[in-house]
């Protein structure tokens, strides 16, 4: 069933009115017809069965049939703080990672980052990577849109996670998976969790040393060296795993 999201506003009592460029596509790619079914999400996590009614030169009107809350979000929010990697990397990540049920994305500018945006580059960016994320979204059947949030130097980014449950950081010279194991046993339903990624340089040591003392918790991934755009994925699967619900 082809899915589409809109603003809780476009809801009203049974009935969503879309507008913008989902309408050529829906009528015109598609070739949808009335009677046909589509799925809407208003991204706060509602669900909509919907019914095509039909079309206006400039809208596609939609009849309400179900309404449920999405039962594709996990209990708990993961937000990925990803040292900035190169642009195709990144793309690759903010998609697989949203279709892994990340809530929310904070590109990092890290010490051994090889890119570095300017202001020009940095909104074009982050206006591509929102819309890679609304993609990734709408396939894979979420309920919201995970937001790429503007970029963030590192010590941005600890204060971000201040408020955060647990902050955990997979480091490729931490050793100890029995106490990896034990602290991601500690993650339950409804925590805000964070998890920095260092790029393709990894993590300077004062980065390191930094988050520590700040009470992020490193962990490891095993024996084997991750690449960037690896790493976010490998513990999104495993924190996916463990925190399905029925």
């Amino acid at each position: 069933m082809h899915h589409f999201f809109v603003e809780p506003s476009m809801v009203n009592d049974n009935r969503i009115t879309i507008k913008g460029t989902d309408v050529n596509h829906i009528k015109n790619v598609l070739r949808m017809k009335p009677g046909e079914e589509i799925l809407i999400s208003d991204g706060t996590g509602k669900d909509y069965l919907c019914e095509i009614e039909g079309y206006t030169e400039e809208c596609v009107e939609i009849l309400i049939k179900e309404e449920n809350f999405a039962r594709t979000e996990l209990d708990t929010r993961f937000y990925l703080f990803q040292g900035l990697p190169k642009s195709e990397k990144m793309e690759l990540i903010i998609q697989k990672t949203v279709e892994l049920g990340v809530y929310e994305i904070i590109p990092v500018n890290m010490k051994r980052c090889i890119v570095k945006l300017d202001d020009k580059k940095k909104d074009s960016k982050i206006k591509r990577w929102q819309a890679i994320s609304e993609s990734a979204a709408k396939q894979s059947k979420r309920g919201i849109i995970p937001k790429v949030q503007d970029v963030m130097s590192f010590n941005e980014a600890m204060k971000y996670a201040e408020d955060f449950d647990m902050v955990i950081m997979p480091y490729e010279n931490h050793k100890g998976m029995k106490e990896t194991k034990e602290i991601l046993s500690e993650i339950k339903p409804g925590m805000k969790v964070g998890i920095f990624i260092g790029p393709e340089g990894g993590f300077d040591d004062g980065e390191v040393e930094k988050a520590i003392e700040n009470g992020i918790k490193p962990i490891t991934l095993g024996k084997r060296i991750l690449r960037t755009e690896t790493a976010g994925l490998a513990i999104l699967s495993i924190l996916m795993f463990m925190c399905e619900s029925d």
